[in-house]
């Protein structure tokens, strides 16, 4: 029955993105993110649905090509193709090139579809949809993990659907936690008090969900994101009681289990999960610097990769870090292009922010990019302690922040241009005659 209804949905739904492209970008975000075939049983599960949509995303900007907006170039977008286009070269260097193509294809879908978005999102309405569907993708799981982990306790740990990035526990931690500033957002946004509502329940399902998956990275998370969250909330008073009361439920509630796990935080040398870690991170840091600029491509964690380049040649682990993964895999150069797509979208979250204030009309731009900044400040802090370079959710955050900065900077200069236009002319004697002053 669910194979049944997930198709016709998604088959209800094509012919609206030739007509509107931007659906068909939510059409692919909800099935990349969401992964709503892998929670059928038949048929459904293994059918090519983000093959599809895409095909008709594309079809849809084809036939639009007068209604979509123009490519946005500045120093996201720059750094963001020359990413692209760097992590096709380590692969070709790799250990195991043989097995570098499936990899680099999901990675390279991923951020060529970022950047195709950039053509047809444009508007508040259409960021705000992005914003919802992100929320809501991710939001599925932490609401079903949340009531999960009140009904047993917190005893049992949450995971995600199989065969996506967020199928580990911890993976799905991180990126649950990181849609929680953007129910804050849309509970800021929207005017029905039950959507409101819905948002608020959402938030503390989420954030029951994260604490229930036992991730020590999405503990870290949490505790940076809640601090950012009321230093950038409007009503602060509310959100740190709200913030405070959340924390007296839900904390008394975990198991000793729990308590136990986020303990080692502390002795971290002494556990042997963390010790695999670090011994990864050596690993991308001496390939880094042996085959500078480049990395070892997407299949470096290897035994043979490890028996050269690890401190331990028998502990074989994935990077577990954002930071070490693409430097292991892309080299220095693929880390500073990683790192430079967040830098600036930060800095243009700070563009807004700073433009926004005293202008009651672009609050909703100014509440967009603070949630959207501590979102990214999950990510950068939980990211450290997972493999999730190439996970959906931020890029689309970037590309939020991206349209963001651009809608407030025409508003900015649209309303300049009002008030020079309107000031009285000013009549100027000099010697040498006239002038008209504006």
């Amino acid at each position: 029955m669910r194979d049944i209804v997930l198709t016709l949905l998604v088959a209800g739904i094509l012919p609206f993105t030739l007509k509107k492209p931007y659906i068909g970008l939510l059409l692919w975000i909800w099935l990349g993110i969401m992964n709503p075939h892998r929670l059928t049983y038949g048929f459904a599960y293994n059918l090519p649905f983000a093959q599809i949509s895409a095909i008709f995303f594309f079809l849809g900007i084809l036939i639009n090509l007068k209604q979509t907006y123009r490519f946005p170039w500045n120093g996201i977008t720059v750094a963001m193709l020359a990413f692209v286009l760097w992590i096709g070269v380590s692969p070709w260097f790799s250990f195991h090139p043989e097995f570098e193509f499936e990899l680099w294809v999901r990675a390279f879908k991923i951020q060529m579809m970022v950047l195709i978005g950039f053509f047809v999102i444009g508007n508040r309405h259409q960021l705000n949809a992005v914003i919802a569907i992100l929320a809501l993708s991710v939001g599925f799981y932490g609401i079903k993990g949340g009531v999960f982990t009140i009904l047993t306790g917190g005893g049992n740990r949450v995971w995600g659907p199989d065969f996506t990035f967020i199928a580990d526990n911890n993976t799905l931690a991180l990126a649950v936690i990181m849609v929680v500033p953007l129910f804050r957002y849309l509970q800021l946004e929207m005017e029905n008090k039950w959507i409101k509502r819905g948002c608020i329940a959402a938030m503390l399902l989420c954030t029951a969900s994260a604490l229930g998956s036992h991730s020590r990275g999405a503990f870290l998370a949490i505790v940076a994101m809640s601090i950012f969250l009321w230093l950038k909330s409007p009503k602060k008073l509310g959100l740190g009681i709200a913030m405070a009361m959340a924390i007296a439920l839900f904390l008394p509630f975990m198991p000793e289990e729990w308590y136990a796990r986020m303990s080692t935080i502390q002795t971290y040398d002494q556990d042997a999960s963390a010790n695999g870690r670090i011994n990864a991170w050596w690993v991308a840091w001496n390939v880094a610097v042996d085959r500078f600029p480049l990395g070892a491509g997407f299949k470096m964690y290897q035994p043979d990769v490890f028996a050269i380049y690890a401190p331990n040649p028998l502990d074989i682990h994935a990077a577990h870090s954002i930071y070490f993964q693409v430097l292991g895999e892309h080299g220095f150069m693929g880390l500073f292009l990683f790192l430079t797509i967040f830098f600036l979208a930060w800095r243009y979250g700070v563009y807004v922010i700073r433009e926004t204030r005293n202008r009651p009309e672009l609050v909703w731009a100014r509440n967009l990019a603070a949630m959207t900044q501590v979102s990214l400040v999950g990510y950068a802090i939980g990211g450290a302690f997972l493999s999730l370079s190439y996970f959906d959710l931020p890029y689309y955050l970037v590309l939020v922040l991206v349209i963001l900065k651009g809608i407030v900077r025409d508003e900015v200069l649209g309303h300049t241009a009002e008030s020079n236009a309107a000031k009285p002319d000013v009549q100027l004697q000099t010697p040498a005659g006239q002038y008209k002053l504006r």
